[in-house]
């Protein structure tokens, strides 16, 4: 009896026994398990390891996921999700500018200063080149363009003449958004303590910010109005 027990013991370093569920449940599962492994240790390790880990064997992962990569891509956009409505309540003039942006970026701190969201975006910058550039185009495309345009709007500045000039304004939307972002890098990354009333420090920040772009981006017009328009041939004649 007691050599028929041994035999039946799970060897040392196995994966234990996954207990049978619904492959959606299984799947979810495995997911949130992942988002949990990567947060904490990044994407390092074989999917030898990944599976022992995520307490699952490895052909059992490979069902669901036929590769690391195919993981990773799926752990990216449940932990990056994004809010359809954010750019349409970003150009929605029927509210002040400051009101908008204040909420914009109130909901959006909610969401990226959880700890999976700031980890895993250092880790996927550090270790996977070129896994971040979807989000940060997005982020280009639906809040820093729009978020402009909208200041352009409201204090009646030109367009831009040229692209230099384009990308110092995305600079001055760069330097609101990063020192959101940084509260994250603070709270999860250094282990330092950050504000507690976020609301109160992003209305502070949205304040600031449309207190000084404006002017900057004025005088970026005054300062360039003998250039040529963007797209044009400065030595052309």
């Amino acid at each position: 009896m007691a050599r028929a027990l041994k035999s039946a013991t799970p060897k040392a370093g196995a994966a234990p026994t996954a207990r049978r569920l619904a492959p959606e449940q299984r799947e979810r599962q495995i997911v949130e398990k992942a988002i949990k492994h990567f947060t904490r240790h990044g994407f390092s390790g074989s999917t030898r390891e990944l599976a022992r880990e995520l307490g699952v064997t490895q052909p059992l992962l490979y069902r669901y996921f036929p590769s690391k990569e195919a993981l990773i891509d799926r752990v990216y956009n449940e932990v990056f999700s994004w809010c359809a409505n954010w750019e349409v309540d970003l150009t929605n003039r029927a509210l002040p500018l400051t009101e908008r942006l204040q909420r914009f970026y109130s909901e959006y701190a909610h969401v990226i200063l959880r700890e999976e969201w700031s980890r895993i975006f250092i880790f996927a910058g550090l270790t996977r080149e070129g896994i971040n550039t979807k989000y940060l185009s997005r982020l280009r495309s639906q809040v820093f363009l729009p978020v402009l345009a909208e200041v352009r709007h409201e204090f009646g500045i030109p367009e831009p003449r040229t692209s230099a000039e384009l990308e110092h304004e995305i600079e001055l939307v760069w330097a609101l958004h990063a020192g959101i972002f940084y509260l994250g890098v603070r709270k999860w990354i250094y282990g330092l303590q950050i504000p507690k009333d976020v609301d109160l420090l992003i209305r502070t920040e949205v304040t600031s910010f449309l207190h000084g772009a404006p002017h900057v981006m004025s005088e970026l017009r005054r300062k360039s109005t003998l250039a040529p328009p963007m797209g044009t041939d400065r030595h052309k004649r």
